[in-house]
């Protein structure tokens, strides 16, 4: 069960400012700004590279960006709002690392072997890097909290995994998917890979300072002194057989 925890502000304003970025890369695309692959990342060609930066921001048509929209508010809400302290590294160096593992995979047809010339858009990569973000580093903490969320995702989101592999496997296609398979693993390793590294990340375990093995207080010791002065009675031991008396009594209680 979530503790109740006030929603903090990062985690409503940075998906807004996400989606904001999107929705007026998407805007510029239907103006024209974003024509053939500019601003696409295109794999092992320098002219790629930019891609890297503004791919996320770009995308196909309106069925593309309205299917990461919802992805992109819901997972971020829940990075920021429960990994305050690490979300930003998360989500900026995902979204590079992502980007960069898209541009140096080879874009080969697993079916024929043939080189394809691709550009791809779209903030499929940075969904898949928070959808599992969440749920290993929840698991990799074991924290009771952070594993619900990982729960969650895995509830809402858990066919993700199925877009890692090519679509070819599973259907007759008469061409390449438009599908970037490649983008999804690699934001599936990015995330992992900031789970582990950050597992240790962001809040610890609060110890108090009575649970230290040194811990001494003259205030307490004061207070258990004038306890035991005040109540002498607590601290004689039972005569033998009063203590016989009490364990029968307790017998008795018991039904034996």
């Amino acid at each position: 069960m979530l503790k109740n925890k006030i929603i903090s502000r990062k985690a409503v304003l940075y998906p807004l400012l996400m989606l904001a970025a999107m929705w007026m890369g998407f805007f510029l695309q239907s103006l024209g700004f974003f024509q053939s692959c500019f601003g696409a990342i295109i794999p092992l060609l320098p002219e790629g590279l930019i891609g890297i930066v503004t791919s996320p921001l770009l995308h196909g048509n309106m069925d593309h960006i309205v299917g990461n929209s919802i992805p992109i508010a819901v997972l971020m809400f829940l990075l920021y709002q429960f990994y305050p302290q690490v979300a930003g590294k998360v989500f900026v160096i995902g979204w590079l690392a992502t980007g960069l593992l898209v541009w140096m995979l080879p874009p080969i047809d697993i079916m024929t072997g043939n080189y394809l010339y691709t550009c791809t858009i779209g903030a499929s990569g940075v969904v898949y890097v928070l959808a599992f973000f969440l749920v290993f580093s929840g698991i990799f903490r074991w924290n009771m909290t952070l594993l619900t969320i990982s729960l969650l995702v895995i509830l809402y989101y858990g066919s993700l995994v199925w877009g890692m592999l090519p679509e070819e496997l599973f259907s007759n296609l008469q061409e390449p998917s438009k599908i970037s398979w490649q983008a999804h693993l690699a934001g599936a390793v990015v995330g992992v890979s900031l789970a582990f590294m950050f597992r240790k990340a962001g809040e610890k375990k609060k110890r108090y300072i009575w649970e230290f093995p040194n811990y001494y207080s003259e205030k307490d010791d004061k207070l258990w002194q004038q306890y035991k002065e005040n109540h002498p009675d607590d601290f004689l031991e039972l005569p033998y057989k009063k203590k016989d008396d009490i364990w029968d009594h307790l017998d008795r209680l018991r039904g034996k």
